[in-house]
């Protein structure tokens, strides 16, 4: 259990107050990490540190807008100026909505592009400053089943956490030999405020979207969280530019 553990890194975690950021946060704090637990809202943030402090670790909420560059360096400087390192990053921030292909907006489009992909592209360039000098880091992206699949109710989203498995490659490509590990855990249906609410909007029955998969249910945030607590730690050393599709089983149609 070694392998797994966290003591003395620090993890920066987006969307660090609900779902399965702050099910991550939590992970990492069990196995010893003092986390730095970001999003727009800071009720949920301040919940997730005192659960965090609860488990002995110490907790920096930070209310932040991951999809702007500026605030991305602050979180950076802050985790620095509160802990002095960085070791590791869960983009975990993001959110999609259903609608046709011909109802989405401009402005839509741009937000849900900003919020899942330019959020992991602007944050994860800033921590990579200080996991390069230290010579030692690792970034945990969250990418969804909407990425591998065609799914015209949710094209911006799915188009965006594409974007999210292309720059887990790349980004791994670029820092994997300086030290910095890049792995993208690619999930399905979670039973977070996310999914559920979007469901009611649609009219839809979680029992439904369960039946998609061989499991027969929808997952829970923490199945999630143990997969970034293995590519977060060094049980994952010989892991970098991969993807993990943690999703149930593939159900009755293979998928």
């Amino acid at each position: 259990m070694d392998r797994f553990s966290q003591t003395g890194r620090v993890a920066v975690i987006t969307g660090g107050g609900t779902g399965i950021g702050r099910a991550s946060a939590l992970a990492l704090a069990e196995y010893g990490a003092d986390v730095v637990l970001t999003a727009r809202r800071p009720e949920p943030l301040e919940s997730t540190a005192k659960e965090v402090e609860a488990l002995g670790r110490r907790a920096l909420a930070l209310p932040a807008d991951v999809t702007k560059a500026s605030e991305c360096q602050r979180i950076v400087d802050a985790t620095l100026a509160e802990f002095g390192r960085l070791d590791v990053l869960v983009n975990c921030a993001g959110g999609g909505t259903t609608k046709s292909i011909r109802s989405w907006s401009e402005d839509e489009w741009h937000q849900m592009l900003a919020l899942n992909l330019g959020s992991v592209w602007f944050l994860t360039r800033a921590a990579s400053v200080p996991m390069l000098a230290q010579g030692k880091g690792a970034v945990v992206n969250i990418s969804s089943g909407a990425s591998l699949l065609g799914m015209p109710q949710a094209a911006p989203y799915g188009a965006a956490k594409a974007g999210v498995n292309s720059l887990t490659a790349s980004m791994a490509a670029a820092w994997t030999r300086k030290g910095i590990r890049v792995n993208n855990v690619v999930v399905g249906a979670i039973n977070s405020a996310s999914l559920t609410d979007d469901l009611a909007r649609a009219g839809i029955d979680p029992a439904l979207i369960a039946q998609t998969n061989a499991s027969g249910r929808i997952g829970e945030p923490d199945e999630i969280a143990n997969a970034v607590l293995f590519f977060a730690s060094d049980a994952a050393s010989f892991c970098s530019g991969q993807s993990l599709y943690v999703h149930g089983g593939p159900g009755p149609a293979g998928i």
